[in-house]
C-alpha cells in the first residue's frame, strides 16, 4: 500500500510529468486556453496512460520472453497509437463536441511523450502489473491536474490588463514557468 501510496503522490506532485520532467508540452501548451478542453484533454490522456501502461507491462513480458527488449520502443510506439486509435473512434462517436475541441491534439496523444515516458518509466523501475498500472493512472492525473491548473491561469491572465508584447503565448509561457517553479516546491517531500 506505501508503494501506491508513494506512486500516486510521486506521480501527481514531485515527479509530474509536464512540470517537473517536461514531457508532453505540445498539447499543455496547445489545449490549455480552456479549462474544460483541458479537463477533456486530461482525462483522455489519464485513460490512455493507465491503457498503455497496463497493455506494456504485457508486451514487455513477451519481448522479454523472446529476447527482444531491444524493440520496446518501437512496439510501445504501436501500442499506444492503437489505444489512442481507439479512444478517438469512441469520443468521435460518444462525445463529438469534446473531439472536435481537441482537434489535432486528440492524434497527437499517440507522440506524446508522456505517454511513453510513464511506460519506459514502468520498465526502467522494474514495476509489475498493478504499479505499472497505478503509475499510469498517476501520471496521467497529474498530467490532467497539471493542464488544468494552467488553463484555469490562462483564462484569468487572457482577462487581465498587461503590456501588449506579452499578450498571448509570451504570457503563457511565462505563467507555465511560474506553475513549474511552485511544483518544484514538492520536491522534497517524503511519504514515509
Amino acid at each position: 500500500m506505501e508503494a501506491i501510496l508513494g506512486i500516486l503522490i510521486s506521480a501527481l506532485l514531485t515527479q509530474n510529468f509536464i512540470l517537473v520532467k517536461f514531457y508532453g508540452i505540445c498539447p499543455f501548451m496547445g489545449v490549455s486556453k480552456k479549462i474544460d478542453t483541458a479537463l477533456g484533454m486530461g482525462m483522455a490522456v489519464t485513460f490512455v496512460m493507465a491503457l498503455a501502461s497496463a497493455a506494456c507491462y504485457g508486451i514487455n513480458l513477451i519481448l522479454i520472453a523472446l529476447d527482444l527488449e531491444y524493440m520496446q520502443t518501437v512496439v510501445f510506439i504501436l501500442a499506444i497509437a492503437s489505444i489512442v486509435q481507439v479512444v478517438e473512434m469512441f469520443l468521435k462517436k460518444s462525445v463529438p463536441a469534446l473531439y472536435k475541441a481537441l482537434g489535432v491534439f486528440l492524434p497527437l496523444i499517440t507522440t506524446n511523450c508522456a505517454v511513453l515516458g510513464v511506460v519506459l518509466v514502468n520498465v526502467q523501475q522494474g514495476y509489475n502489473f498493478l504499479l505499472s498500472t497505478v503509475n499510469g493512472a498517476a501520471g496521467g492525473l497529474g498530467f490532467t491536474l497539471a493542464i488544468v491548473l494552467f488553463a484555469s491561469i490562462r483564462e484569468r491572465v487572457n482577462k487581465a490588463d498587461c503590456p501588449e508584447c506579452f499578450k498571448g503565448f509570451p504570457i503563457a509561457l511565462i505563467a507555465a514557468g511560474l506553475l513549474a517553479l511552485a511544483f518544484m516546491g514538492f520536491s522534497g517531500l517524503r511519504i514515509f
